[in-house]
């Protein structure tokens, strides 16, 4: 009975020490103000990182997490994600492609939907955070200039009001006022419990083209990209031939 008793003094305290950070860190979604404001920061933003040259690039391969690897076909909207002993070919216009499991064609209907559905949803989660910032502008989405305390920093309040795997979710990128370049992004998200929590945006990769992506982001986990290549044709890519399984 006593050890009974002490489980249930750990857990309450462990609850109380929960709620406790909860009301500390939990941050109120900001409202600011929409307009030209909001649209002259997110080009900003845009032209530091080199928008223009990340919409050249043709193909992106990268490992997310040491979870996860993709190839993103950008032209033709075509992805292969990896993980565990899948492989999934998918066509992310219409969900539908080809998986294998332990190099083996997955047969069974069933089983097919289920993996499909998984590497969209991998994709839809590894792609945003690989380059989040080329997204502000996409359809659905709202933008606010949120004032900042700090002089040196702007905030952009991003509100994706449709489409995603989870629409609803907001982002506030803290913008060096000078130079254009995101240092971090609050999120208020639907798989975050807690509202604006901040992740660090550093550990930059420019592309041959120019594009900028950071790799690295610090908060109350880690989120790495590494392995990061990029081809504007995708005649260039050396594996091009596996994607023959979506034609």
């Amino acid at each position: 009975m006593k050890i009974i008793k002490w489980i249930f003094i750990v857990l309450v305290v462990l609850g109380l020490i929960g709620f406790i950070t909860y009301l500390v860190i939990d941050e109120d979604l900001p409202q600011g103000e929409k307009g030209e404001k909001a649209e002259r920061l997110a080009d900003k933003m845009l032209s530091a990182v080199n928008d223009s040259a990340w919409q050249e690039i043709s193909v992106v391969e990268w490992d997310f997490a040491g979870k996860h690897q993709l190839v993103w076909d950008k032209d033709r909207h075509w992805a292969k994600v990896s993980w565990e002993n899948y492989k999934v070919f998918i066509r992310l216009d219409s969900r539908k492609g080809v998986a294998f499991a332990k190099g083996k064609k997955v047969e069974r209907e069933e089983v097919l939907s289920r993996l499909l559905e998984d590497a969209y949803e991998i994709w839809a989660n590894d792609s945003f955070w690989l380059n989040p910032i080329t997204k502000v502008r996409d359809a659905g989405t709202e933008r606010r200039y949120v004032a900042q305390k700090d002089d040196n920093i702007e905030g952009l309040l991003i509100t994706y009001k449709s489409g995603g795997v989870t629409p609803g979710d907001s982002y506030l990128w803290l913008i060096n006022e000078e130079t254009g370049m995101p240092e971090s992004v609050k999120m208020w998200v639907q798989i975050i419990p807690v509202g604006g929590i901040e992740f660090s945006w550093e550990n930059w990769h420019t592309t041959l083209g120019g594009a900028k992506i950071a790799q690295t982001h610090e908060s109350i986990f880690t989120v790495n990209i590494s392995g990061l290549e990029t081809w504007t044709r995708i005649d260039e890519y050396p594996k091009k031939e596996e994607f023959n399984v979506l034609e």
